[in-house]
């Protein structure tokens, strides 16, 4: 199972306790995986899930917060992909007309309004519902990607109003989301690993957030650890050079002059490297009496070069 399905498996077990939020979190369905049927004045009510889970979840809050009963068809999609799919049904006959007054698509005189918004702000007042909404959003048109690969969420939606309104809705929460134009549909999306934590965190997915966390926490260590050892590869690296440069200045020094015609200083960090070409600055400053400090050392070394170089330039 993928870790976007479980989160979905986890969310659709959280059945809301407040008739409000309810309300919310099925106007996020309807809004985003909803289609609605006008026929003379009658309307009949579709919701598409591609998982079993959000279709069982949508049968129980229709019979809890409308008191609708319905039934759950299962069909395959045709576009963009063919997989299994679930369709939940209402027509006016089990409540169409007040499920949509309720959810504040229907118009005084009992007419559709646009739906080109995201939800009727009257339906997201309370923190709770604004949880309830994106919850809802998420199991609709929502995914979430494996964190052991990568860090991103999403959620679809129509219109792009509707996906800055949500955008507005995560921000409520100091969730900063970004949207992008992805083909007919317009994804509000999540890629900082903190941040998606703290929308999990929203949707009340704990169990999947503490997995999240688990597996951020391993990779962190690990990412870091890569990265030690890269340093710690590439000090070396630059250390063994540095030091195959500098035992060539002395050996060209050497079959020059004579290493006994350097002043003191310099012979003796010449002897040094030639006796140890392994060892770093630090530890060769450590065998001089007294003992030099690595900047010390470095700057003989630099003598040593510009000496050497001016043998090889003849000057």
């Amino acid at each position: 199972m993928s870790f976007s399905r479980k989160i979905k498996e986890e969310l659709s077990k959280h059945v809301p306790n407040a008739r409000h939020c309810g309300i919310a979190e099925m106007a996020a369905a309807f809004a985003l995986s909803g289609e609605i049927d006008e026929n003379e004045g009658f309307f009949a009510l579709k919701i598409y899930t591609e998982t079993e889970s959000a279709a069982r979840k949508y049968f129980t809050l229709l019979k809890k917060t409308f008191n609708i009963n319905t039934e759950i068809s299962k069909w395959k999609t045709e576009y963009p992909r063919k997989v299994d799919a679930f369709l939940l049904y209402i027509d006016s006959d089990n409540g169409a007309e007040e499920l949509l007054k309720t959810l504040k698509l229907l118009d005084q005189d009992g007419h559709l309004l646009p739906r080109e918004h995201l939800v009727n702000g009257m339906l997201v007042q309370r923190s709770c519902c604004k949880r309830a909404f994106i919850r809802g959003a998420f199991m609709a048109a929502g995914s979430i990607s494996d964190p052991e690969k990568s860090y991103h969420f999403e959620i679809s939606c129509h219109h792009e109003r509707q996906a800055e309104e949500m955008v507005e809705l995560m921000s409520a929460f100091d969730v900063e989301a970004k949207v992008v134009a992805r083909k007919h549909s317009y994804v509000v999306y999540i890629k900082e690993s903190s941040q998606i934590v703290e929308i999990l965190n929203v949707m009340e997915a704990h169990v999947g957030l503490m997995e999240f966390e688990n597996i951020r926490i391993i990779k962190d260590m690990r990412n870091s650890l890569n990265r030690k050892v890269n340093c710690e590869t590439a000090n070396s690296q630059k250390t063994a050079t540095a030091a195959v440069k500098q035992l060539e200045d002395i050996q060209l020094i050497a079959e020059k002059m004579g290493l006994d015609e350097l002043p003191d200083g310099l012979r003796e960090i010449a002897e040094l490297r030639l006796e140890n070409p392994e060892i770093s600055l630090k530890e060769l400053g450590s065998m001089l009496n007294p003992p030099v400090g690595k900047s010390g050392v470095n700057h003989r070394f630099r003598k040593l070069g510009e000496l050497a170089d001016d043998f090889r330039t003849g000057r």
